[in-house]
């Protein structure tokens, strides 16, 4: 019990005292994660739509697919991404494994499935609430598009910040395509695993604490952002 209340009063300082290596930890992993996101979103939120509202060959294996990739192991796409990256592979000469590069790539192949998914069942359903009137207004599929995605942006940000979560939170595959490197690719997650191997709780722990205040908060616009859609719509 004393080990823990040492360990949690020298995080608290770490963090109040805006430690060096703490905030550097700190803004890659946001840095990495925002813009693995920033580019699923831009991939995830028009594939879902379109797969929510165009009928194609194939739609229902689509569909499938996205929603059986949410739950993407993360260690295998690490393992892929990392083949791909490798000098042997077919990407080997960018040199971009071991980088923030590498890591992004990570995220955004998990990310995108998840936000695509959802944003394919809040378009979907409100396709089949308003189709009868917009079709009533002469707009097909394609007219429809970008109403539909206005009027569930509250929706959508949910479903984007919920690809947020799971960015923020991942360690196999960015720990594989990463490398962990100090000062280059350690991330707050990679860095809590390395600390506690290592024995130094204080800083695992200020890490902890801000992730776990990080996912409360992203929890929690999540909340705030769908209960103010619902009561628009109500």
């Amino acid at each position: 019990m004393n080990d823990f209340t040492s360990a949690l009063a020298a995080a608290a300082a770490l963090i109040t005292g805006l430690d060096a290596q703490l905030m550097e930890i700190v803004g890659l992993s946001l840095r990495v994660s925002l813009a693995a996101v920033f580019i699923a979103a831009l991939i995830g939120l028009p594939l879902g739509a379109a797969v929510a509202l165009f009928r194609f060959p194939g739609r229902m294996m689509v569909v499938v697919l996205l929603n059986a990739f949410m739950g993407l192991p993360p260690v295998v796409v690490g393992l892929i991404v990392y083949l791909l990256l490798s000098r042997a592979g077919p990407f080997g000469t960018l040199g971009l494994l071991f980088t923030p590069t590498a890591m992004i790539i990570a995220q955004v192949v998990l990310v995108t499935p998840i936000i695509a998914a959802l944003a394919r069942q809040v378009i979907e359903d409100l396709w089949a609430e308003y189709e009868e009137q917009l079709r009533s207004l002469g707009a097909g599929p394609r007219q429809a598009l970008t109403a539909l995605l206005w009027d569930g942006r509250f929706s959508l940000v949910t479903a984007v910040l919920a690809g947020f979560g799971r960015a923020s939170a991942e360690v196999g595959a960015v720990m594989i395509v990463g490398g962990n490197i100090d000062h280059v690719t350690r991330v707050m997650t990679t860095a809590i695993a390395l600390e506690v191997s290592k024995g130094d709780l204080a800083l695992a722990l200020g890490l902890g604490l801000i992730l776990l205040a990080l996912s409360t908060g992203i929890n929690g616009t999540a909340f705030l952002i769908k209960e103010t859609g619902q009561r628009r719509h109500a």
